[in-house]
Protein backbone atom coordinates (compact mmCIF):
# COMPACT_ATOMS: atom_id res chain seq x y z
CA UNK A 1 0.00 0.00 0.00
CA UNK A 2 1.07 3.76 -0.58
CA UNK A 3 1.36 5.97 2.07
CA UNK A 4 -1.61 7.78 1.67
CA UNK A 5 -3.36 4.33 1.94
CA UNK A 6 -1.41 3.17 3.95
CA UNK A 7 -2.69 6.47 6.65
CA UNK A 8 -6.39 5.43 5.30
CA UNK A 9 -6.63 2.51 6.43
CA UNK A 10 -4.55 3.58 9.49
CA UNK A 11 -7.50 5.92 10.45
CA UNK A 12 -10.13 2.54 9.37
CA UNK A 13 -8.37 0.48 12.12
CA UNK A 14 -8.66 3.38 14.98
CA UNK A 15 -12.74 3.11 13.86
CA UNK A 16 -13.16 -0.24 13.37
CA UNK A 17 -10.62 -2.09 16.05
CA UNK A 18 -12.64 -1.02 19.33
CA UNK A 19 -15.60 -2.11 17.70
CA UNK A 20 -14.34 -5.93 17.85
CA UNK A 21 -12.96 -5.45 20.95
CA UNK A 22 -9.41 -5.03 20.11
CA UNK A 23 -6.75 -2.32 21.08
CA UNK A 24 -5.02 0.06 18.31
CA UNK A 25 -2.09 -0.20 20.44
CA UNK A 26 -1.54 -3.59 20.04
CA UNK A 27 -1.44 -3.30 16.46
CA UNK A 28 0.60 -0.27 15.87
CA UNK A 29 3.01 -2.13 14.61
CA UNK A 30 1.87 -5.24 12.47
CA UNK A 31 -0.80 -2.86 10.97
CA UNK A 32 0.43 -3.10 7.65
CA UNK A 33 0.17 -6.88 7.65
CA UNK A 34 -3.67 -6.22 8.53
CA UNK A 35 -3.96 -3.18 6.31
CA UNK A 36 -2.85 -5.96 3.65
CA UNK A 37 -5.46 -8.26 4.41
CA UNK A 38 -7.95 -5.53 4.22
CA UNK A 39 -7.11 -4.69 0.78
CA UNK A 40 -7.52 -8.27 -0.31
CA UNK A 41 -10.99 -7.94 1.23
CA UNK A 42 -11.43 -4.41 -0.55
CA UNK A 43 -10.47 -6.64 -4.10
CA UNK A 44 -12.81 -9.27 -3.28
CA UNK A 45 -15.70 -7.21 -2.61
CA UNK A 46 -14.66 -4.76 -5.60
CA UNK A 47 -14.74 -1.68 -3.17
CA UNK A 48 -12.78 1.12 -4.04
CA UNK A 49 -11.58 2.16 -0.43
CA UNK A 50 -11.91 1.71 3.03
CA UNK A 51 -14.16 4.27 3.15
CA UNK A 52 -16.39 2.04 0.93
CA UNK A 53 -15.44 -0.74 3.11
CA UNK A 54 -16.59 0.90 6.17
CA UNK A 55 -20.40 1.76 4.67
CA UNK A 56 -20.49 -1.88 3.99
CA UNK A 57 -19.96 -3.22 7.39
CA UNK A 58 -22.31 -0.76 8.37
CA UNK A 59 -24.81 -2.13 5.91
CA UNK A 60 -23.79 -6.01 6.25
CA UNK A 61 -23.41 -6.82 10.25
CA UNK A 62 -21.99 -10.28 8.87
CA UNK A 63 -18.97 -8.58 7.40
CA UNK A 64 -17.63 -7.21 11.10
CA UNK A 65 -17.63 -11.50 11.27
CA UNK A 66 -14.66 -11.65 8.12
CA UNK A 67 -12.65 -8.71 9.49
CA UNK A 68 -12.76 -10.00 12.90
CA UNK A 69 -10.87 -12.62 10.90
CA UNK A 70 -8.31 -10.84 9.31
CA UNK A 71 -7.09 -9.17 12.49
CA UNK A 72 -5.35 -12.07 14.10
CA UNK A 73 -1.59 -11.40 13.51
CA UNK A 74 0.62 -14.82 14.26
CA UNK A 75 4.28 -13.85 14.94
CA UNK A 76 5.63 -17.51 16.27
CA UNK A 77 8.73 -18.63 16.66
CA UNK A 78 10.63 -21.67 18.74
CA UNK A 79 12.42 -20.12 22.40
CA UNK A 80 10.56 -16.78 21.42
CA UNK A 81 11.84 -14.70 24.34
CA UNK A 82 14.54 -17.04 25.90
CA UNK A 83 14.55 -15.68 29.06
CA UNK A 84 11.18 -16.75 30.11
CA UNK A 85 11.90 -20.57 28.61
CA UNK A 86 14.78 -20.20 30.79
CA UNK A 87 13.02 -19.44 33.83
CA UNK A 88 10.51 -22.26 32.73
CA UNK A 89 12.89 -24.36 32.75
CA UNK A 90 14.48 -23.65 35.76
CA UNK A 91 12.31 -22.45 38.34
CA UNK A 92 8.59 -22.81 37.25
CA UNK A 93 8.27 -26.30 35.90
CA UNK A 94 10.82 -28.07 38.17
CA UNK A 95 8.36 -26.18 41.05
CA UNK A 96 5.38 -27.27 39.53
CA UNK A 97 6.63 -30.97 39.46
CA UNK A 98 7.84 -31.65 42.99
CA UNK A 99 5.45 -34.30 44.08
CA UNK A 100 3.00 -34.56 40.93
CA UNK A 101 2.22 -37.44 38.65
CA UNK A 102 1.40 -35.27 35.91
CA UNK A 103 1.41 -31.54 34.20
CA UNK A 104 -1.08 -29.95 32.28
CA UNK A 105 -0.07 -27.04 30.26
CA UNK A 106 -1.87 -24.87 27.71
CA UNK A 107 -0.47 -22.67 25.12
CA UNK A 108 -3.35 -20.52 24.22
CA UNK A 109 -3.30 -18.58 20.97
CA UNK A 110 -0.36 -21.09 19.67
CA UNK A 111 -0.59 -20.10 15.83
CA UNK A 112 1.15 -22.52 14.29
CA UNK A 113 2.39 -24.74 16.87
CA UNK A 114 6.03 -23.33 17.73
CA UNK A 115 5.11 -22.68 21.46
CA UNK A 116 3.52 -26.10 22.73
CA UNK A 117 6.74 -27.60 20.82
CA UNK A 118 9.21 -25.59 22.16
CA UNK A 119 7.38 -26.22 25.74
CA UNK A 120 7.27 -30.00 25.05
CA UNK A 121 10.99 -30.23 23.92
CA UNK A 122 12.17 -28.04 27.37
CA UNK A 123 10.45 -30.94 29.38
CA UNK A 124 11.77 -33.98 27.60
CA UNK A 125 15.67 -32.57 26.80
CA UNK A 126 16.27 -31.17 29.97
CA UNK A 127 13.59 -31.96 32.99
CA UNK A 128 11.74 -35.53 32.01
CA UNK A 129 15.18 -37.51 33.35
CA UNK A 130 14.69 -35.42 37.06
CA UNK A 131 10.77 -36.64 37.06
CA UNK A 132 10.46 -39.91 35.72
CA UNK A 133 7.39 -40.44 36.95
CA UNK A 134 5.61 -37.20 36.11
CA UNK A 135 3.72 -37.77 32.87
CA UNK A 136 3.95 -34.18 30.54
CA UNK A 137 1.13 -32.62 28.15
CA UNK A 138 0.54 -29.61 26.27
CA UNK A 139 -2.81 -28.31 25.25
CA UNK A 140 -2.31 -25.91 22.22
CA UNK A 141 -5.32 -23.79 21.15
CA UNK A 142 -5.80 -21.51 18.45
CA UNK A 143 -8.54 -19.72 16.44
CA UNK A 144 -6.92 -19.68 12.80
CA UNK A 145 -8.02 -23.29 11.81
CA UNK A 146 -5.14 -22.59 8.55
CA UNK A 147 -1.98 -21.80 11.31
CA UNK A 148 -3.27 -25.61 13.01
CA UNK A 149 -3.10 -27.40 10.03
CA UNK A 150 0.65 -26.20 10.12
CA UNK A 151 1.31 -27.09 13.31
CA UNK A 152 0.26 -30.29 13.33
CA UNK A 153 2.85 -31.30 10.09
CA UNK A 154 4.97 -29.63 12.55
CA UNK A 155 7.67 -28.83 10.02
CA UNK A 156 9.56 -25.50 10.42
CA UNK A 157 11.76 -23.23 8.44
CA UNK A 158 15.48 -22.83 9.76
CA UNK A 159 14.79 -19.36 10.90
CA UNK A 160 12.04 -20.49 13.07
CA UNK A 161 14.49 -22.92 14.96
CA UNK A 162 17.40 -20.60 14.90
CA UNK A 163 16.56 -19.75 19.24
CA UNK A 164 16.27 -23.51 20.24
CA UNK A 165 19.48 -24.16 22.21
CA UNK A 166 22.75 -25.56 20.94
CA UNK A 167 22.41 -28.93 19.37
CA UNK A 168 17.99 -29.22 20.03
CA UNK A 169 17.54 -29.19 16.36
CA UNK A 170 19.76 -31.47 14.93
CA UNK A 171 18.53 -33.44 18.12
CA UNK A 172 14.61 -33.07 17.96
CA UNK A 173 14.36 -32.58 14.00
CA UNK A 174 15.10 -34.08 11.28
CA UNK A 175 15.97 -32.02 7.69
CA UNK A 176 12.68 -32.29 4.85
CA UNK A 177 13.94 -30.60 1.74
CA UNK A 178 14.53 -27.11 2.99
CA UNK A 179 12.05 -27.70 6.27
CA UNK A 180 12.87 -29.37 9.59
CA UNK A 181 10.49 -31.38 10.97
CA UNK A 182 9.81 -32.51 14.68
CA UNK A 183 10.77 -35.91 15.16
CA UNK A 184 7.84 -38.77 15.90
CA UNK A 185 9.00 -39.41 19.76
CA UNK A 186 8.82 -35.65 20.50
CA UNK A 187 4.99 -35.24 19.38
CA UNK A 188 2.21 -36.98 21.39
CA UNK A 189 2.98 -34.46 24.40
CA UNK A 190 0.85 -32.20 22.32
CA UNK A 191 -1.88 -32.01 21.51
CA UNK A 192 -4.28 -29.53 18.91
CA UNK A 193 -7.65 -27.71 18.99
CA UNK A 194 -9.40 -24.93 17.38
CA UNK A 195 -10.55 -22.35 20.51
CA UNK A 196 -11.45 -18.71 20.60
CA UNK A 197 -10.38 -18.00 24.12
CA UNK A 198 -13.55 -15.49 24.41
CA UNK A 199 -15.78 -18.31 23.38
CA UNK A 200 -14.50 -21.49 24.36
CA UNK A 201 -12.54 -23.17 27.26
CA UNK A 202 -10.64 -26.18 27.94
CA UNK A 203 -13.02 -29.06 29.66
CA UNK A 204 -9.59 -29.69 32.11
CA UNK A 205 -7.53 -27.38 34.18
CA UNK A 206 -4.33 -26.86 34.32
CA UNK A 207 -0.95 -26.28 36.65
CA UNK A 208 0.74 -23.70 33.51
CA UNK A 209 -1.25 -21.64 31.19
CA UNK A 210 1.12 -19.72 28.39
CA UNK A 211 -1.19 -16.71 26.60
CA UNK A 212 2.13 -14.46 25.58
CA UNK A 213 1.32 -12.03 23.01
CA UNK A 214 -2.19 -12.25 22.44
CA UNK A 215 -4.89 -11.13 25.23
CA UNK A 216 -3.02 -8.80 26.73
CA UNK A 217 -1.49 -7.34 23.66
CA UNK A 218 -4.75 -6.95 21.26
CA UNK A 219 -7.95 -7.23 23.47
CA UNK A 220 -9.14 -4.40 24.75
CA UNK A 221 -9.37 -3.62 28.21
CA UNK A 222 -12.76 -5.20 28.94
CA UNK A 223 -11.65 -8.35 26.86
CA UNK A 224 -8.45 -8.22 28.45
CA UNK A 225 -9.95 -9.07 31.89
CA UNK A 226 -12.56 -11.22 30.57
CA UNK A 227 -9.25 -13.91 29.53
CA UNK A 228 -7.97 -13.60 32.32
CA UNK A 229 -10.95 -14.51 34.19
CA UNK A 230 -11.38 -17.52 32.28
CA UNK A 231 -7.50 -18.35 32.90
CA UNK A 232 -7.87 -18.14 36.32
CA UNK A 233 -10.93 -20.48 35.87
CA UNK A 234 -8.83 -23.74 34.44
CA UNK A 235 -5.47 -22.89 36.57
CA UNK A 236 -5.19 -24.60 39.20
CA UNK A 237 -4.11 -23.53 42.60
CA UNK A 238 -0.66 -22.35 42.86
CA UNK A 239 -0.55 -22.65 39.03
CA UNK A 240 1.68 -20.51 36.42
CA UNK A 241 0.32 -18.00 34.26
CA UNK A 242 2.99 -16.87 31.43
CA UNK A 243 2.17 -14.05 29.90
CA UNK A 244 4.56 -11.35 27.50
CA UNK A 245 7.84 -9.39 28.53
CA UNK A 246 5.93 -6.57 27.47
CA UNK A 247 2.65 -7.04 28.48
CA UNK A 248 1.04 -6.72 31.66
CA UNK A 249 -1.78 -8.22 33.58
CA UNK A 250 -5.41 -6.00 33.63
CA UNK A 251 -5.90 -4.51 36.67
CA UNK A 252 -7.36 -5.76 38.78
CA UNK A 253 -5.54 -8.81 38.75
CA UNK A 254 -6.73 -10.75 41.60
CA UNK A 255 -5.32 -13.91 43.18
CA UNK A 256 -2.07 -13.38 40.69
CA UNK A 257 1.11 -12.79 41.97
CA UNK A 258 4.92 -12.33 40.51
CA UNK A 259 6.83 -15.73 40.73
CA UNK A 260 10.06 -15.20 42.33
CA UNK A 261 12.93 -14.62 40.04
CA UNK A 262 10.77 -14.95 37.10
CA UNK A 263 9.72 -12.12 34.36
CA UNK A 264 6.23 -12.60 32.73
CA UNK A 265 5.21 -15.42 34.75
CA UNK A 266 2.27 -15.35 37.52
CA UNK A 267 1.42 -17.81 40.21
CA UNK A 268 -2.33 -18.30 41.00
CA UNK A 269 -2.46 -17.70 45.06
CA UNK A 270 -6.11 -16.40 45.44
CA UNK A 271 -8.02 -19.48 44.97
CA UNK A 272 -11.50 -17.99 45.95
CA UNK A 273 -11.44 -15.13 43.96
CA UNK A 274 -10.45 -16.38 40.66
CA UNK A 275 -12.47 -19.39 40.82
CA UNK A 276 -15.57 -17.10 41.38
CA UNK A 277 -14.53 -14.92 38.65
CA UNK A 278 -14.42 -18.28 36.57
CA UNK A 279 -17.39 -19.09 37.72
CA UNK A 280 -19.28 -16.45 37.16
CA UNK A 281 -18.45 -16.37 33.01
CA UNK A 282 -21.00 -19.01 33.35
CA UNK A 283 -23.66 -18.03 35.27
Amino acid sequence: MSRVKDAHCVAFLHWALPRLGLRWAGYRKVRRRVCKRVARRLRELGLADVRAYGERLEADPAEWRTLAALCPVAVSRFYRDREVFEGLGAEVLPALARGASRLECWSAGCASGEEPYALALLWHLRLAARFPGVAFRVLGTDVDARLLERARTACYGAGSLSGLPAGWREQAFEPRGRLWCLRGEFRPAVELAQQDLLADLPAREFDLVLCRNLAFTYFDDGGARRALERIASRLRPGGALVIGLHEHLPAPAEGFEPWPGCRAVFRLTCVKNARAAGASLHA
